[in-house]
C-alpha cells in the first residue's frame, strides 16, 4: 500500500522549474567573437568551432541556471599542443576558490572517479601549475591519507599565468552565493504539486459518486475453525462486503430496513482555478513570460507578446552580461594556448538578440537607418547578424557596387529633329491619321 501511494504521489509532480530555466536558455546564444575594431575574430571563432561550443554552450547555460554555477576548463589539446581544448564541467566535479580582493580564481579543483581504471582522480590548479592526484579507494575519499600524487606525472607547468578554470555563475549578488534561476519560486512549485495531489485524490475518491447502505447487517469473516478474522493493523474484525462499486453490478439485500444512497461528487473547479493561479504566480515571480503557460491567452497580438517579454528580456540581458565576462576569460585562456593575445577590455562577445521581433518591422527599421547614412556594417549588426555574416554581407555589397560601376553606361537615345515643309506636313498628317486610327 505504501508503494502504491508513492506511485500515486509521484504522478502529481509537474516540473515547472525546468520551464523557467529553459525559457532563458533558449534565448542565450553566442553568435560570434569580435576584435577591438568590431571585426570578426577568425582565430577565436576557429577554436570556438573546433570545440563545438556552438552546440555545447546550451548545456553550459542550462547547468549554470539550474545548479547556480557551471565551469569551463581550458587546456592544451592532447593531439595538438597549440590548439586549445575547452570543456564544459559540472559543479559536482569542479570547485573554485576566489580571491576576495580581485575577484579572480586563485585555486581550482576537479575530482572525478575513473570507471575504467577504478580509481579516483583529482587535479588541483593554481596560476602556474597543475597538481595531479589519485585515490586507490573505492569512490572519492576526502581524508588526508586518501590521496597521493600521481606517480607518472605529479605536476605540470601550464604556463597560462592564471588558473585555467572559469566559473559561469547565475546572477551573483554582492556578498551572496549564486543561486539557481528558480530558487525563489521553489515554494510555489511545492504548492503546485500539493494542489495537484489534492485534486488527484478528490478525483479518485470524491469526484466519483460514493454510495452507502444503511440498515444492513454485515457478516464477519471467519476462518475454517469459525474464529472471527481481524485486521492486522487496526485489530478490527473483518466483514464480508457484498456491495462492490462497479458499473456492471447490482446491489441487493434481503433486509427490509436496508436503504441505499449516494453522496454528491466533489466539484473540481476550485482545484483547477487554484492550480492556474499558482502557476501564474510562479511565472510572474520568476520573470518568465506568461504565454509559456497557454491558458486564457488566445490569439494574442505581437504587441502583447512584447509587453509580456519585458521582464524576461531584462533577465536574459543580465545573464548575457555575466556570462559574457566569463566567455572573455575563456577567450584569453584559449589565446594563451595558441600563443596569441586576446584583449578582454576591447574584444567583444556577440549575442543573438533575445527579443522576438517581427521580420518586417526589423527590415523596415534597417532600411530607414541605411537611408539616413548608417553604414551597412552597422545596420547588419543592429539586425543581429554574426560578425562572419556581416563580413560576407559587406563584401558582397562592395562587389556588387564595383560590378555596377565597371559596366559601361549606355548612351541615351537622341531625338530626331522635327521635319518641316510638305513632307513634314504629310508625315504629320499620316501620323495623326495613324494615331486617330
Amino acid at each position: 500500500a505504501a508503494r502504491a501511494y508513492l506511485d500515486f504521489q509521484r504522478k502529481s509532480r509537474t516540473n515547472f522549474l525546468q520551464l523557467v530555466v529553459d525559457a532563458s536558455v533558449h534565448r542565450l546564444q553566442v553568435i560570434g567573437l569580435a576584435d577591438s575594431e568590431g571585426q570578426a575574430d577568425d582565430p577565436a571563432w576557429r577554436w570556438w568551432q573546433q570545440n563545438r561550443l556552438a552546440a555545447r554552450q546550451k548545456s553550459l547555460y542550462r547547468c549554470a541556471l539550474s545548479q547556480s554555477v557551471a565551469y569551463v576548463i581550458v587546456g592544451r589539446h592532447p593531439e595538438d599542443r597549440q590548439r586549445p581544448l575547452v570543456t564544459v564541467e559540472h559543479p559536482r566535479e569542479v570547485i573554485t576558490d576566489t580571491d576576495p580582493a580581485t575577484g579572480e580564481v586563485r585555486w581550482a579543483l576537479k575530482a572525478w572517479y575513473d570507471d575504467v581504471l577504478k580509481v579516483g582522480k583529482a587535479t588541483l590548479a593554481d596560476r602556474t601549475t597543475l597538481y595531479h592526484y589519485v585515490s586507490e579507494g573505492r569512490g572519492l575519499g576526502w581524508g588526508a591519507s586518501s590521496w597521493s600524487p600521481r606517480p607518472d606525472n605529479p605536476t605540470v607547468q601550464h604556463g597560462f599565468g592564471r588558473v585555467p578554470v572559469v566559473p559561469f555563475e547565475c546572477r551573483p549578488e554582492v556578498g551572496e552565493e549564486p543561486v539557481a534561476e528558480f530558487d525563489q519560486v521553489m515554494p510555489i512549485q511545492d504548492r503546485v504539486n500539493l494542489g495537484m495531489l489534492n485534486r488527484m485524490t478528490a478525483e479518485r475518491y470524491s469526484a466519483f459518486r460514493q454510495r452507502y447502505v444503511s440498515g444492513h447487517k454485515f457478516e464477519k469473516q471467519r476462518d475454517a475453525e469459525g474464529r472471527v478474522l481481524q485486521d492486522p493493523d487496526t485489530g478490527l474484525p473483518l466483514i464480508v462486503n457484498p456491495f462492490t462499486p462497479d458499473p456492471s453490478s447490482t446491489w441487493a439485500t434481503e433486509k427490509t430496513d436496508a436503504r441505499f444512497g449516494e453522496f454528491s461528487q466533489t466539484d473540481l473547479t476550485g482545484y483547477l482555478r487554484a492550480h492556474e493561479a499558482d502557476i501564474l504566480d510562479l511565472l510572474i515571480t520568476s520573470h518568465t513570460p506568461a504565454y509559456y503557460y497557454i491558458s486564457q491567452l488566445i490569439n494574442i497580438s505581437a504587441d502583447t507578446v512584447t509587453a509580456l517579454d519585458g521582464q524576461h528580456i531584462s533577465k536574459v540581458e543580465e545573464h548575457q552580461d555575466t556570462f559574457g565576462e566569463s566567455w572573455e576569460d575563456v577567450a584569453e585562456l584559449a589565446a594563451a594556448v595558441t600563443g596569441q593575445e586576446w584583449d578582454r577590455t576591447s574584444g567583444e562577445i556577440r549575442w543573438r538578440n533575445p527579443r522576438h521581433l517581427n521580420p518586417a518591422v526589423t527590415a523596415d527599421r534597417a532600411t530607414k537607418l541605411y537611408s539616413i547614412g548608417y553604414p551597412l556594417e552597422i545596420v547588419a549588426e543592429d539586425m543581429g547578424e554574426s560578425p562572419q555574416r556581416i563580413r560576407r554581407i559587406t563584401q558582397a555589397s562592395a562587389m556588387q557596387a564595383l560590378l555596377s560601376a565597371a559596366q559601361p553606361q549606355q548612351p541615351a537615345p537622341q531625338q530626331q529633329p522635327a521635319q518641316t515643309g510638305e513632307a513634314g506636313q504629310e508625315t504629320g498628317e499620316q501620323g495623326s491619321g495613324g494615331a486617330a486610327a
